[in-house]
């Protein structure tokens, strides 16, 4: 699949990550020189179809280069380029680890970083509670893919925006604001008249991400 950039000087090229167990990973990422801000996106489950060229993540991918952000997206082990297999949600952790310390080392340090993610990404970034990052933003994230115990996210003080479907197969609203009623600083955004794959509501997130950068810089 080929995502349509609009004209940017920020280049999109391909590199490679590697995880804490060795794997390589593929991944692309565009950096411009003064990025406003840095993002890394997790994509949905490797086992349903999901990979970095997934509807959401590259909408936010797209967008985001658009606004003039670093952005890094990558396959989780398994999925198209990258070694390894799929691991039910244990070695992902490592990858997203590995995606987060790749975007960390570019640009300067004061540059706030946000992990995000779609649904089975989405629970993966929450595992990750590593030092550099200023925030998480969650699409539809399903709450189940590992145990409640291992979102190491959802006790941190920094903030937790959840763009959540209206219509979410998996984890609507109402379920998702009582799964999250004791974390820390975590905010439930619900998106009108959207199912849990957001087909035709993707420029809503567009707009709460942009939101969410804003008030990360501010």
């Amino acid at each position: 699949m080929t995502d349509d950039f609009e004209a940017t000087s920020t280049t999109l090229s391909t590199t490679t990550l590697t995880t804490g167990d060795g794997l390589s990973l593929e991944a692309q990422w565009a950096v411009p020189d003064e990025p406003r801000s840095k993002v890394v996106i997790a994509h949905p489950h490797p086992q349903y179809g999901g990979n970095m060229h997934s509807l959401v993540v590259s909408t936010l991918f797209t967008h985001l280069v658009s606004a003039g952000c670093a952005v890094l997206r990558f396959n989780f082990r398994g999925v198209g380029g990258s070694e390894g297999e799929h691991d039910f949600g244990e070695g992902e952790q490592l990858d997203v680890r590995a995606a987060v310390e790749a975007m960390a080392a570019v640009g300067s340090e004061q540059c706030p970083l946000v992990l995000a993610g779609w649904s089975f990404g989405a629970d993966m970034a929450l595992t990750c509670d590593a030092p550099e990052l200023a925030g998480w933003f969650l699409v539809a994230p399903p709450l189940r893919v590992v145990n409640a115990d291992r979102f190491k996210a959802a006790s941190d003080p920094r903030p937790k925006r959840l763009a959540v479907p209206e219509r979410d197969q998996f984890n609507p609203p109402d379920e998702a604001r009582s799964a999250v009623a004791h974390w820390s600083n975590a905010e439930i955004h619900p998106i009108g008249g959207a199912d849990h794959f957001l087909v035709g509501r993707t420029d809503k997130l567009n707009t709460l991400i942009d939101d969410f950068l804003a008030d990360l810089s501010a």
